[in-house]
């Protein structure tokens, strides 16, 4: 009887090896970009078909490949950077791994045409799974093409998971942008479907390639940032704190010239800012990290995104030192607020220790009843009103059809209302106990759904507020593609927004309630709230995270107080919605407390 062990054959090692480093389209443009740039080119361009999917073409001037070492190219663990062990210590190219053209060639059909500028002729050769199909001579100008087809090809499941074209494109300039800011001396040309995406001609300084990549405005709100700590260096430039962003996508971080996303790295940005900018925004940050070859181990996962440092408590004080310098902040001000870090991996457990002990308390906070109580009740003396479903009820069959929800409309003006506790929560007494509404949450389903109604109600665009001037914006490509594609469903919202050709749109009106807003941080925040996850959403499912966005940031914000009035106003408008027991992003905007839970708690039961 056989044994129950196998050796696998080559050809699926190939595959599972190529899953751990191809991981969509932008993966491929990735490595085929850092190859570029480990061969010298000085002018880089990228052809994407849709989005990436199809087809991904790089062309490069770099100093191409000779023809007995094309072959070797697409021959797992072949590579020009390292010929013993210590030398992983020592590269700072990008390609020592020796996996990224063969793990390619064996999910997709890949065409080369290669020649040194010292060489007569060329060489062109074709791998399709993994295999080399043809190879001849071909005239070709000196550098190296790469065209890559048939992607996933051979592992049709990768291929189910993959995004829209538009998701996809979006990732694929993503590393464009990350590369293109790190080597400011490069020229880079992106297109697509015949349209120019990206045009960045070389610039003299990390300066001018950041405002040519990221756009005039962000390049604007930054200042310079630099220190040096025990051999290690940082230089680069961070925003003045009073320039914010609802995600952490504008921060850049660099090692040795390599882009990373890295837990302590990110952490000492954010320390730098802690009591400067408000909770939950993020700074924008362009920060390149220079140490010896050998305090930093970047080879610890096959993408090499990840990074180990020899001394990461000395990395963390120089970011935190040198950011709390760029943007004024004292020495002392940063440096009590280190956490205690060992390591990066002890750091990273305590972080998410402490991310749990924060999960599980606002579970607590926002539990909401299950059980039979009553969700709201009426004044005292007043008739009692008819029978209502639990929050937890409510919720679970908000996807009933709105007749149906109708029927349960609930009703917060027959409550008494008893004050605001923290700044935040209004507390309302009924006759079985007590409710308490979140007043953000409540302000921001109520503008939620007034957009959605003003939208349906006026078929083309509900009047906005015309600015005096209006404002241009400069945006990175990705997030200038998304916003223009959104044009139709701002108009719905009252926001008027037009392309201003090049890099730039200009606003010419903003919704009603959202007239006092900073124009450019509010399209800054929209997009980074919309484009968290796939952005290629369906119609309607982007007009409601947009919408959101939108709301959430006119709502009334938590720690500020509410006269009477104000409250009542705002009970009635929650009264008048076909569905409010959410807010648009589905967390309660109440809690019920029933009388029996009261007398539990005081042990009275």
């Amino acid at each position: 009887m056989p044994g129950k062990i196998i050796v696998l054959p080559e050809t699926l090692t190939h595959r599972i090896a190529a899953g751990e480093v191809v991981e969509k389209p932008a993966s491929i443009v990735k490595e085929l970009l850092e190859n570029a740039l480990d061969a010298g080119a000085t002018e880089i361009s990228v052809e994407l078909e849709k989005g990436g999917c199809q087809a991904i073409r790089v062309v490069d001037n770099g100093e191409g490949i000779a023809p007995e070492d094309v072959p070797l190219a697409f021959t797992r663990h072949a590579t020009s950077k390292i010929a013993v062990f210590e030398d992983l210590y020592r590269v700072r190219s990008f390609g020592f791994r020796g996996e990224a053209l063969p793990s390619i060639a064996s999910i997709s059909r890949v065409e080369m045409v290669t020649r040194r500028a010292a060489s007569p002729a060329g060489t062109r050769v074709i791998i399709e799974g993994g295999a080399i199909r043809e190879q001849t001579d071909a005239g070709c100008p000196a550098g190296t093409s790469v065209r890559v087809s048939r992607i996933f090809e051979t592992i049709p499941v990768r291929r189910k998971f993959l995004k829209g074209e538009m998701t996809e494109q979006g990732y694929c300039l993503d590393w464009i942008t990350r590369l293109a800011l790190a080597r400011p001396e490069i020229r880079f040309r992106v297109s697509a479907g015949g349209r120019t995406l990206l045009n960045i001609p070389a610039a003299k300084d990390f300066a001018e390639r950041i405002a040519l990549t990221l756009g005039r405005d962000i390049w604007g709100q930054l200042v310079p940032a630099a220190g040096e700590r025990d051999g290690a260096a940082l230089k680069g430039f961070v925003s003045r704190p009073e320039f914010t962003r609802s995600s952490n996508a504008q921060i850049y971080l660099y090692v040795n010239g390599r882009f990373v996303k890295d837990y302590l790295l990110n952490h000492a940005v954010m320390t730098a800012f802690r009591r400067i900018i408000e909770p939950r925004r993020y700074p924008a940050a362009v920060l390149f990290l220079s140490v010896p070859p050998g305090d930093a181990d970047v080879n610890v996962h096959p993408t090499k995104m990840e990074v180990r440092f020899r001394n990461p408590r000395g990395i963390y004080a120089l970011i935190v030192e040198a950011l709390g310098n760029a943007i004024g902040v004292g020495k002392g001000d940063t440096m009590r607020h280190h956490p205690p870090v060992a390591d990066e991996r002890a750091g990273s457990s305590a972080a998410r220790n402490a991310y749990a002990a924060r999960v599980e308390e606002a579970l607590k906070r926002y539990r909401i009843s299950s059980g039979p109580e009553k969700l709201f009740f009426g004044r005292p003396g007043a008739s009692p009103p008819e029978k209502r479903l639990s929050p937890a009820a409510a919720i679970s069959r908000d996807s009933r059809p709105e007749t149906e929800q109708q029927e349960e409309k609930r009703r917060f003006s027959d409550l008494v209302y008893l004050g605001q506790v923290a700044g935040t929560y209004l507390v309302f007494s009924g006759e079985d106990g007590m409710v308490i509404v979140d007043q953000h949450a409540a302000h921001e389903r109520i503008l939620f759904e007034g957009l959605k109604r003003r939208a349906a109600e006026t078929h083309g665009g509900a009047p906005g507020q015309r600015l005096l001037i209006p404002e241009v914006i400069s945006l990175p490509p990705r997030d200038l593609s998304f916003l223009t594609e959104s044009i139709p469903i701002l108009e719905e919202a009252g926001m008027e927004v037009e392309a201003f050709g090049g890099d730039s749109v200009v606003v010419k009106a903003v919704p009603s309630f959202l007239s006092d807003a900073e124009v450019r941080m509010l399209i800054g925040d929209l997009i980074s709230e919309c484009m968290e996850g796939d952005s290629n959403l369906p119609l309607m499912e982007r007009r409601e995270r947009i919408f959101t966005a939108l709301a959430c940031r006119a709502a009334i914000k938590a720690n500020r107080a509410l006269r009477g009035p104000e409250v009542e106003s705002l009970c009635r408008d929650l009264d008048a919605l076909p569905r409010n027991a959410t807010c648009p992003h589905g967390r309660p905007l109440m809690v019920a407390v029933s009388k029996g839970e009261l007398e539990k708690l005081f042990k009275r039961r």
